[in-house]
């Protein structure tokens, strides 16, 4: 069988966002399918719709070829999703459409419901279950018995077996990342370009912590552990990443964990002597170790971000983060000496911040030595502790999957509005100071790479024009 797999998207939108963009990184959770398909001896082509204006037409002479589509399906705009499951259906109203993704884990029947047109739903992890789909379509399984889906019958939406969680990792077969080779990611909206080509790897499934705002699978599936690959498994798939890719997103909720295993991680990078670009997408500030970031530094990373979220402990203990603000200062000062490109994350609108919070974490902010800074108001998302009490407390509606914290549904002490222009004056405020356009220049000069410094002045200027349309609020500082 051949199986179409999509990832959608609407590229021209997404250049818009300051955030990052998924054309930054394949589509890993489809390059998985991929490699579980053709394992067992179906054919795999994915399209992603955030890297290439497909026509109507390509999309018509995909479909011909192919036997059933596979479309992730995340919690925000649905218009694409259901633009693109509407012309699937137009072109062959008989292919199987198969959706899976965060939104059909955390949702589940209903996702069929948001996606009228779609004929199965899978909820969490897809290896397994997808092999016993293409057994269904060939005649050699039912659904009732397949494992974590939902799925149409006589018009009703009906479930199959409960979802079964892959324990064991490291028998999961390695990314196809071939499947996504015509491709170039890495086109990263705020400041910074990797060399090409970049792929992406993930190390983990889960997360041990539990911060109040973060959505997390383990909160609407029972048995969703953390899961770690074996630092062994790890670096088998790094030495089987062919020598075209550069570049290597680590994308892991939060890789550095378990120091021991990361030791053994980099002691085996550096044994294999290539000379990769690291970004690590999710680490804590509480594990930052001289030891652990030199060697990183010896292995090749080269950025690394930092849920940060705010320059006040009363807000940090009521995200629940487990962090201090020394051990911030702690972090982005090491991070900053092994000559990291370090990139800290803040949230503006828990329930119990003022004016003054957030004053003092655009302060905080600004005395880091970070190189790039995001701050974005706090949204209370589908799947996250946060969203469930907003539920509970009837302060909104269950299907109200993004929810900005604001004062008019009694989440926070401001408005919709508000939050947002003060996100933006926090971006002038980090981004306009002298001292850090000096730094950035002359960390240029001794890096002798100037592609950050060239793509933040068009940060900066692009700021600049959303400053001149919203009418700013004043706050104390300079």
């Amino acid at each position: 069988m051949k199986f179409l797999l999509i990832r959608p998207g609407d590229r021209e939108s997404d250049k818009k966002h300051l955030t990052l963009e998924p054309s930054t990184v394949p589509p890993l959770g489809l390059l998985y399918l991929g490699a579980a398909l053709e394992q067992h001896g179906h054919n795999v082509e994915i399209l992603d719709y955030y890297m290439e204006n497909l026509s109507r037409e390509k999309l018509k002479n995909t479909l011909l070829s192919s036997d059933a589509v596979g479309m992730t399906i995340c919690t925000e705009d649905f218009k694409p999703h259901r633009d693109i499951s509407r012309m699937i259906k137009d072109l062959d109203p008989d292919i199987p459409l198969i959706i899976g993704g965060p939104h059909c884990t955390y949702v589940k029947e209903r996702s069929l419901q948001d996606i009228p047109l779609a004929n199965i739903s899978v909820v969490g992890e897809g290896e397994h279950v997808i092999l016993d789909l293409a057994s269904f379509l060939q005649g050699k399984k039912n659904l009732a018995n397949i494992q974590g889906i939902h799925y149409r019958n006589n018009g009703s939406i009906t479930s199959g077996k409960p979802l079964q969680v892959i324990n064991n990792l490291d028998d999961v077969p390695f990314p196809a990342r071939h499947l996504t080779e015509k491709y170039e990611y890495g086109d990263f909206p705020f400041g910074f370009q990797l060399k090409k080509k970049v792929t992406s790897t993930i190390t983990s499934r889960g997360c041990p912590f539990h911060c109040r705002f973060c959505t997390r699978y383990a909160n609407v599936v029972d048995g969703w552990g953390f899961r770690q690959r074996s630092a062994r498994n790890i670096l088998q798939e790094f030495a089987e990443i062919d020598e075209k890719y550069h570049s290597i997103n680590i994308v892991d909720d939060t890789f550095l964990a378990d120091k021991k295993r990361a030791h053994k991680i980099f002691d085996g990078l550096i044994e294999m002597g290539r000379e990769l670009e690291l970004v690590i997408h999710g680490a804590r500030v509480d594990s930052a170790d001289k030891e652990l970031y030199q060697k990183m530094k010896k292995a090749g990373v080269k950025y690394i971000y930092f849920g940060l979220e705010s320059g006040n402990q009363d807000v940090l203990d009521y995200y629940n983060k487990n962090i201090t603000l020394s051990q911030i200062k702690q972090a982005v000062n090491l991070s900053r000496k092994m000559n990291f490109i370090t990139i800290g994350n803040f949230i503006f609108g828990a329930p119990m911040e003022t004016k003054e919070h957030i004053e003092n974490t655009i302060k905080f902010a600004c005395s880091l030595p970070l190189d790039i800074a995001g701050f974005g108001p706090l949204i209370y998302i589908l799947g996250s502790e946060l969203w469930n009490e907003a539920v509970e407390s009837k302060k909104i509606s269950k299907d109200m999957d993004v929810v900005f914290a604001d004062s008019e549904k009694g989440l926070g002490n401001f408005t919709k509005k508000e939050l947002i222009e003060y996100t933006i004056i926090a971006f002038q405020r980090f981004y306009y100071r002298p001292s850090y356009l000096l730094s950035q220049i002359y960390r240029s000069i001794s890096r002798n790479d100037y592609s950050l410094l060239f793509y933040g002045l068009k940060l900066l200027f692009s700021l600049k024009k959303e400053l001149s349309i919203i009418p700013k609020i004043h706050i104390n500082g300079n």
